[in-house]
């Protein structure tokens, strides 16, 4: 059987007189080159060249099919340039790449032509009697379908190297000869350096039209600030510029090393991707890190199946895989990824495209958290002025609620007492506060605050003597984590948390001389420790205090610091009592009458006269807050209507000093409740509601003006609930 195929060595084609073009032929390969400059002025169609250049050399070179094939990625891969066939359909149609093992490996898909791409010609007489073939039985398999009997290959050289290779085919067997082969040498070389030409220029003819195209992106980004609504859209545009089977990009969260899904498309919509990848799950993730471009021509060869992230790939069908990172500044903050379910798909002149497209994502990208933050900024900044209209009219409110002209009374003695008060608002004087209990020092302090620069700051208020010792100085001055028992956290005191305003201390007279040797120090230096801490606090608060105990006698008997008192009492404002405010008690019981009555569902009452004179012939020991007990006391009993001085629960006695008063309390702690006290007042009402209800509990606590709860509440109080 004759050799398939037979091998010449390159250099060892010099024409002898049987290789001689007759004069006509060379004619001919004149009027090819003529077609091939008339293609280069032109729009290119390598398929019409093709064509052309067939007629011309179909006597020199008899043939069914030409083929031209082009060198690409340094020798690793080739492109079919063009391909004409006289009689059938084309074997190779679009945009592809073919491997190219120059290692010598074969594999099905090379049909024999390495030798050719390293510079060897190849002629092959008959595909289908000989068996030598280099491709084995599917190579000819691959040739006998396609019609094809017998083929000559030679490469095509430029500038000393081989570019490609010319391959004419016959359906005819044992047409090819040497001479054949001299001949397409001699055309091969005559038509590389201008196939060669030709190629860089169609390459660059495509990569501008590419990145016209690519210049056209903004269009599809502007259709919404939202990348992840326009990325279908996205695909469909790049799509013309690096063909794919699979779209997506990833973008890196702030210190995360997960790539969160921006966008995916994919032309098989059976497989399905998570929307967060972990990039260690990926063998090239260092890679994507770096802002490296990551090009795998065969994910099958090229990647880890033992790695999830690159199972996924290979599971997934994709063959060629292309990866660009997405720079945001100086940091890589994601990935553009592109893939092909066949293998080197994609080569240099797609990392190019890629980079654009890569280049406009991030745009978008921005773009896109740019208006989010602005959107965020605008409806923070809508937020904060709400927030500084609602200050506004909150500390419009408050001062409005706690102003000066809000404390009721007509008198005299009140009138001058809050005309000394207002005159020290302003300033940042330590004012002292004095008066019998219940005569609203509290009040005056509040209306201190806000009448002051400080309104805008807090105002605390803090009962010096309803504390122990320990648990007041923690309360004050806050303590540190371990303290003392108990102490498992930091906790800042009052001064600190009054900072910027005013902190009201009541009953300052009660305080320890432990705590008023602390209080001495915030006064006289503005510091102060925390307990338990070392560090030193600067106390940015205005002090106001107040007490019902006389300071200079406590003073002279040794039970509160002189040096303190003097500090504290920079300003004094006594506070009159209210048997000294003269019909003010009047005007302050209709007031509670009008502020309680509704809450007992008495809105319509008032106050008789036998009750007005009773209010006016009391003491008042107790002051104001007496008085809003007697009108809660009597708001209860009553049906309606007007108030009677009986439901007041007080008798007209003459006045007798505070201090006999609450030593007559302090000397008999045990006393039962007299007449006209709070708890038998109350107690009397709900034995005379359960009465007037026959026992029925509801309707007693209807009567009353209370709930259930509240009913079985003093029930228990009083022991009547057996």
């Amino acid at each position: 059987m004759a050799q398939a195929i037979e091998i010449h060595a390159e250099g060892s084609h010099e024409p002898g007189p049987s290789q001689d073009l007759a004069a006509g032929g060379l004619a001919g390969l004149v009027c090819s080159l003529g077609a091939i400059g008339h293609a280069l002025q032109e729009a290119f169609d390598p398929q019409r060249f093709l064509k052309e250049f067939s007629a011309h050399v179909q006597r020199l070179l008899p043939h069914d099919r030409l083929m031209i094939a082009y060198l690409e990625d340094e020798g690793r891969t080739f492109t079919v340039f063009a391909e004409y066939a006289a009689v059938g359909p084309l074997l190779h149609e679009g945009h592809y790449t073919i491997a190219f093992d120059p290692g010598g490996r074969y594999t099905p898909n090379d049909w024999d032509l390495w030798p050719v791409f390293a510079g060897e010609a190849a002629l092959i007489k008959d595909f289908q009697v000989d068996a030598s073939l280099a491709g084995g039985d599917s190579a000819r398999f691959r040739a006998l379908k396609a019609g094809i009997r017998c083929r000559v290959g030679v490469p095509l050289h430029s500038g000393g190297r081989a570019i490609g290779a010319l391959f004419a085919a016959s359906f005819t067997p044992d047409v090819y000869a040497e001479e054949h082969v001299a001949t397409a040498r001699q055309m091969a070389d005559l038509i590389g350096p201008f196939i060669e030409n030709i190629v860089l220029l169609h390459q660059e003819q495509r990569r501008r039209h590419r990145l016209g195209v690519l210049a056209g992106l903004p269009r599809v980004f502007g259709a919404s600030l939202n990348v992840k609504d326009i990325f279908d859209r996205l695909a469909e545009a790049v799509r013309p510029l690096l063909d794919f089977d699979v779209m997506g990009a990833g973008l890196l969260g702030p210190g995360s090393r997960d790539l969160e899904l921006l966008g995916r498309v994919d032309d098989d919509p059976s497989f399905t991707m998570p929307g967060r990848l972990p990039l260690e799950h990926f063998s090239f993730a260092a890679a994507v890190e770096a802002g490296d471009t990551v090009l795998h021509r065969d994910v099958r060869v090229e990647l880890d199946p033992t790695r999830p992230g690159d199972r996924m790939i290979i599971d997934s069908g994709r063959r060629a895989n292309l990866c660009m990172p997405l720079w945001f500044g100086e940091q890589v903050g994601g990935a553009l990824f592109f893939g092909k379910r066949k293998p080197n798909w994609f080569d240099q002149a797609d990392v190019e495209i890629a980079n654009g497209i890569a280049a406009q994502v991030v745009l978008a990208v921005q773009h896109q958290r740019f208006a989010e933050e602005q959107r965020r900024l605008a409806v923070a900044e809508e937020r904060a002025r709400k927030l500084e209209q609602r200050l506004a009219s909150l500390r419009d409110e408050l001062g409005e609620r706690f102003g000066f002209h809000q404390i009721l009374g007509r008198s005299a003695a009140l009138r001058e007492v809050l005309a000394r008060a207002e005159r020290v608002a302003p300033t940042e004087t330590t004012v002292l506060l004095t008066g019998e209990s219940g005569t609203g020092k509290e009040l005056v302090a509040r209306a201190i605050h806000y009448a002051s620069p400080r309104a805008e700051g807090p105002f605390l208020a803090i009962n010096c003597a309803a504390l122990p010792e320990t648990l007041l100085e923690s309360e004050l001055f806050g303590h540190e984590k371990g303290a003392f028992t108990g102490a498992d956290r930091q906790k800042a005191g009052r001064f600190e948390l009054a900072a910027g305003g005013t902190l009201f201390l009541d009953e300052v007279g009660e305080l320890s001389p432990a705590v008023q040797a602390k209080l001495l120090r915030v006064v006289q230096e503005r510091e102060f420790e925390r307990v338990g801490g070392r560090a030193t606090l600067r106390a940015d608060v205005r002090i106001i205090t107040a007490t019902n105990r006389d300071l200079e006698r406590a003073v002279a008997a040794g039970q509160f610091r002189e040096d303190l008192f003097y500090r504290l009492n920079v300003f004094a404002v006594h506070l009159p009592p209210l048997r000294e405010r003269g019909e003010d008690m009047l005007l302050l019981a209709e007031h509670f009458v009008r502020e309680l009555g509704p809450q007992f569902g008495r809105g319509n009452a008032g106050l008789s006269r036998e009750a007005r004179d009773a209010l006016l012939a009391h003491a008042w020991p107790g002051n104001i807050r007496e008085l809003q007990n007697a009108v809660e006391r009597a708001l209860i009993m009553t049906d309606g209507g007007l108030i009677t001085a009986t439901q007041l629960g007080i008798t007209s006695r003459a006045a007798r000093p505070a201090d006999e008063t609450s030593h007559h309390a302090r000397a008999h702690p045990g006393a039962p409740p007299t007449a006209d006290s709070l708890p038998e007042v109350e107690k009397r009402m709900v034995l005379d509601a359960l009465a007037k209800a026959k026992g029925n509990k509801s309707r007693a606590a209807k009567l009353l003006g209370l709930t259930r709860f509240q009913l079985y509440t003093r029930l228990k109080r009083y022991g009547l609930d057996t």
